[in-house]
């Protein structure tokens, strides 16, 4: 009997709680999924991301929103990175000693893809879970298989005779936006899956951000996104119920959607669930709060205390006061009112149907964006006019502890300068004397946050004149002999070069920090796409000792 097989058949009747993560929220990268399982002993069950057989990008951001506080909306579209790119980092998982129940998530749009899939990581899961059910997908995902009784069952019924000596059990996610979902649960498991996870998100719907008036997500992309939290509890458990009614005691079913509280846990058991999934709430916590979450939801004491109050991904509006070209490839944009940020701290920018984007912020009173050309949204930001608005959200992560020292050496690459004016403010208030160097491509008349450095200290700006990182040519011991702090900001390999240099000339590890910025989606730790090093940056602030880096292996 396969250990998920075990774990989960018939606990419904003897009601043990059995807790899982639940697809496309937190544990959706490798290395998060390793983290979740050593550090959150009470989550029995860790389901990855919905994996396809090539790599897809999902929707243009912003891809999460929340109108009111403890409910979300998504529209991710089945962003993920293909199964022959994640497959070894999920085995390297599994054979290194993986301790909770391993949930692969799978989808297509065909039935020949699906089969593909099952074969590939039956041997590495316990269990497979067919997504039949993501209300956002493109034509023929998702719930575009699982609205139809006789689709579904034709899927599982290819699948099951494809692969008929499965390792893992077959699990198909079940979408609530029908009105038969204990209908089609009896049609899959006639056709031999082993069970049914229940519910996806409710909707599509358009979500309307209260601020702007506008609606969310991109309407070129169809505007709707799956709605997911509190909105989805009652739903979800009236659907648990018909589906358990519907297929007997046998097959085993994963109940989810809404759960927050030991309550709602007990509730879910009480319908019909084996297990429990925990989605949406997992972006309410402090990561030092995963496991005692966990542990309370299983003994049945409050949680309270560790759900974080308030709406984080609340839009503020802004006027653009002005708008200049600096460094040649970057804009400087000064915005009406005023942000605290600190650095390890950032913001986004939204500019409705155009997209959003995370930014380090330049500058608090006034407030104050560096935006450098990337891509559709940056391209956009470049022709903002004064009296135009845009919106910001945030602020994300925690301050970095900037300690006093006898003096200090900030080093910037291109639109990394943007983190600096912040450093030098904190740095100002304990009189820490500083030495400023920032590569840029080129010299311009007007280099990117000239005046705003130089009021710190001597500031200096580095061309490359044809060799990438010329700037750390500059750097020598002097300037780092004694009670010296180093901060970096800047590409990654600018940055990883600027240390393994730094470390040569004598600089201690413990005293060298660099800005990892890393690409998130959400801002709140529900993604799971930012995580660096055993955090996520949105969480706890994008900076690290190098010598933390280091042992965790993210820089070698």
């Amino acid at each position: 009997m396969n250990r998920a097989q075990a774990l989960l058949h018939h606990n419904h009747l003897r009601k043990q709680i059995v807790l899982s993560t639940v697809s496309g929220i937190l544990t959706t990268e490798p290395n998060m999924i390793k983290y979740f399982a050593k550090t959150v002993p009470s989550c029995d069950i860790i389901t990855t991301k919905s994996y396809q057989v090539v790599q897809t990008f999902g929707h243009r951001e912003p891809v999460l929103c929340s109108v009111e506080e403890g409910c979300f909306g998504n529209f991710v579209g089945l962003r993920n990175p293909g199964m022959d790119a994640v497959y070894p980092e999920l085995e390297k998982i599994v054979k290194s000693g993986f301790r909770p129940i391993l949930n692969v998530s799978l989808s297509a749009n065909e039935v020949g893809n699906f089969i593909t899939l099952v074969k590939k990581f039956d041997k590495l899961a316990d269990m497979l879970e067919l997504n039949f059910s993501c209300p956002h997908a493109q034509a023929g995902f998702g719930a575009s298989i699982g609205s139809d009784a006789d689709i579904a069952r034709a899927y599982v019924r290819q699948i099951c005779r494809e692969v008929p000596d499965r390792h893992a059990l077959l699990i198909v996610k079940l979408t609530p936006n029908v009105s038969n979902i204990g209908e089609i649960a009896r049609a899959v498991i006639n056709a031999g899956a082993d069970g049914v996870a229940a519910i996806n998100t409710v909707g599509p719907l358009k979500h309307v951000d209260p601020v702007s008036g506008s609606v969310i997500f991109s309407e070129e992309e169809g505007g709707k996104g799956g709605a997911s939290g509190e909105w989805v509890k009652q739903k979800a458990l009236d659907c648990v119920k018909e589906i358990r009614l519907a297929i007997g005691d046998d097959p085993i079913v994963l109940g989810m959607g809404g759960v927050s509280t030991p309550a709602d846990v007990r509730n879910m058991i009480d319908v019909g669930a084996d297990g429990v999934g925990i989605g949406s709430v997992l972006s309410r916590l402090e990561m030092k709060d995963y496991e005692k979450y966990f542990s309370a939801l299983k003994s049945n004491t409050s949680v309270s205390e560790y759900i974080v109050p308030g709406n984080k991904l609340q839009y503020r509006r802004h006027t653009v006061l002005s708008a200049k070209t600096v460094g040649g490839d970057m804009k400087e944009i000064t915005l009406s009112g005023e942000l605290d940020c600190k650095p390890g701290q950032f913001a986004f920018l939204w500019i409705p149907q155009i997209g959003e984007k995370p930014f380090s912020v330049a500058g608090n009173t006034p407030l104050k964006f560096l935006i450098k050309k990337r891509g559709k949204f940056t391209d956009y930001c470049f022709g903002l006019k004064e009296g135009d608005t845009v919106y910001t959200r945030g602020l994300y992560g925690k301050p970095m502890k900037i300690l006093p020292s006898e003096k200090a050496l900030l080093i910037a690459g291109g639109s990394g300068v943007a983190v600096l004016p912040l450093i030098g403010q904190e740095l100002k208030k304990l009189n820490v004397p500083m030495t400023i160097r920032v590569g840029v491509v080129e010299h311009h008349e007007a280099e990117p946050l000239q005046s705003d450095l130089e009021a710190y200290g001597e500031t200096r700006y580095i061309a490359d004149d044809g060799k990438p990182g010329r700037v750390l040519d500059t750097i020598t011991e002097e300037m780092i002999d004694g009670d010296t702090r180093v901060y970096i900001v800047g590409p990654g390999k600018m940055m990883e070069l600027a240390a393994k240099k730094l470390v040569s000339l004598g600089m201690p590890e413990e005293r060298l920090f660099l800005s990892m910025e890393k690409l998130t989606l959400c801002g709140v730790g529900m993604c799971g796409e930012c995580f660096c090093a055993d955090k996520l940056p949105c969480k706890e602030g994008t900076f690290y000792s190098y010598k933390e880096l280091i042992e965790s292996g993210e820089l070698v």
